[in-house]
């Protein structure tokens, strides 16, 4: 992928948080994988727990903000449980933010 279209890509999953949390799924490293080809991006991404509540109002926002990004047509999202979350995937900034560190 483009780096150009990939920093596009995940400044705006940095602009999409988890309301029960005050960091954004990107951070709180619920992506698992980016893939883009001719402007079809294929998401896998997981939650913080598999009966999340509110799963489908996260995953419709990203779906929303990822198809607005210049040169993504579509936006499929594969929700996956392995590997299984946990604390250790989020980023240093996230861990401060949570005082986690």
């Amino acid at each position: 992928m483009d780096s150009l279209l990939e920093s596009k890509i995940i400044n705006e999953l940095k602009t999409v948080y988890d309301p029960e949390i005050p960091v954004n799924v990107y951070d709180l490293g619920l992506i698992y994988n980016l893939k883009e080809k001719d402007g079809v991006l294929d998401i896998e991404m997981t939650l913080t727990a598999p009966g999340c509540p509110i799963a489908d109002e996260i995953l419709n926002e990203i779906k929303m903000k990822l198809e607005c990004v210049s040169g993504i047509r579509q936006v499929n999202i594969n929700l996956v449980f392995e590997p299984e979350w946990n604390q250790d995937m989020m980023s240093e900034e996230a861990k401060i933010d949570l005082g986690f560190m």
